[in-house]
């Protein structure tokens, strides 16, 4: 991986860790969402001028500018939610579970994981350990045609290693399920699940903190930082507060493939780990406002803030669900280079996270 930073960034590594390792799918964003709500609560008192929970879920954080009600609205939307399951049925004479995803996985990452059922939203004391596998012939009893067949998702099952009628006590219909897997530093990058899309949670906070270091500055324009839920399945929240908060300039805080790795093509790769924070030009989601693309190059260059641009042919991010929307929002995202996404092991380069928190902390002074 190339440097972006000669040393190594000062970054929030337990913040970070503590997202990564709170469940929280789309629907059932709870636990994270409490969390972040703590986060907020430890701000300077008066340096946001309202928080709220909007009736989706979603976490409305605005800090009002200087420049009075003509000024810019900049809503910055960070989703909480991570890919995972919900239970869908139980097997009343064997007790397996059998899942509904929430997100999308690639079910060849899926054999023999472990997992968590969580059945009270609120309280992980209740958690419940189990394991994932795909319902097909183990090892030692599979002929050469067998284990050339990759399972379909609804081939996956849990075992929680209980009788039926103790599952049937312990989980309902509906309860959330994750995978099991820590947050790690591994060289110069930080490794494990959920990084899609928690450390842009994290970033969107260490930058309200660097913020908060001059309270009695204020930008122009009005910062409305939001915490949505459940872009996972079709940037739902992104739809709904922008509908409410109708902002002038939309910028989501996101990660994006970083797919420099062996059996990938250069030209396929979309971003490079290490050269700093992606700026997407467009995805299947949304195209950048061209005028803001280049407002915030010229920031980042003015700054010495490392930075690439990146198209990316499939996917996309909360921008697509504010662009559309309150008679069209100008947008940008601004992305974190992440190997290995939608797995439980997640690889971002340290610098790329410090780049896309100075970028976006320098925009917001600004604004």
């Amino acid at each position: 991986m190339p440097d972006a930073a000669e040393e190594h960034p000062a970054n929030n590594l337990d913040l970070l860790q503590r997202l990564c390792t709170t469940a929280g799918v789309p629907g059932r964003e709870h636990r994270v969402r409490d969390l972040i709500l703590g986060e907020l609560d430890r701000l300077p008192e008066g340096f946001l001028d309202e928080v709220r929970v909007d009736p989706m879920g979603s976490i409305v954080a605005k800090r009002k500018g200087a420049g009075g009600d003509a000024s810019e609205r900049v809503m910055i939307a960070t989703h909480m939610d991570q890919i995972g399951f919900l239970v869908r049925y139980i097997d009343p004479s064997k007790g397996w579970l059998r899942l509904q995803p929430v997100g999308g996985f690639d079910p060849r990452n899926l054999f023999a994981r472990r997992a968590r059922v969580c059945p009270d939203v609120a309280d992980p004391s209740k958690d419940l350990p189990a394991v994932m596998n795909p319902g097909v012939k183990p090892l030692h009893v599979s002929t050469p045609e067998d284990r050339k067949k990759v399972p379909e998702i609804e081939d996956f099952y849990l075992d929680l290693g209980r009788p039926a009628e103790e599952v049937a006590e312990l989980v309902k219909i509906g309860d959330m399920v994750v995978l099991e897997a820590g947050l790690d530093e591994v060289g110069r990058a930080v490794v494990g699940q959920a990084l899609d899309n928690r450390i842009a949670c994290c970033i969107a906070l260490e930058t309200l903190n660097e913020l908060a270091r001059q309270p009695e500055a204020r930008a122009d324009a009005d910062l409305i930082f939001v915490f949505t839920v459940q872009e996972e399945v079709g940037l739902r929240g992104a739809l709904a507060t922008t509908t409410s908060i109708r902002p002038t300039i939309g910028i989501a805080l996101d990660t994006t493939l970083c797919i420099d790795t062996p059996g990938v093509p250069d030209e396929q790769q979309c971003t490079v780990a290490g050269a700093g924070v992606g700026l997407k030009v467009m995805d299947s989601s949304a195209i950048a406002d061209f005028d803001l693309f280049n407002d915030v190059v010229a920031v980042a260059e003015r700054e010495g803030i490392h930075h690439q641009r990146a198209v990316m042919p499939r996917g996309g991010t909360d921008a697509g669900g504010m662009q559309r929307q309150a008679g069209g929002v100008r947008t940008l995202t601004l992305a974190v280079p992440t190997r290995y996404i939608h797995t439980v092991v997640e690889m971002i380069h340290t610098a790329d996270w410090a780049a896309a928190r100075a970028l976006l902390t320098a925009y917001c002074r600004g604004a």
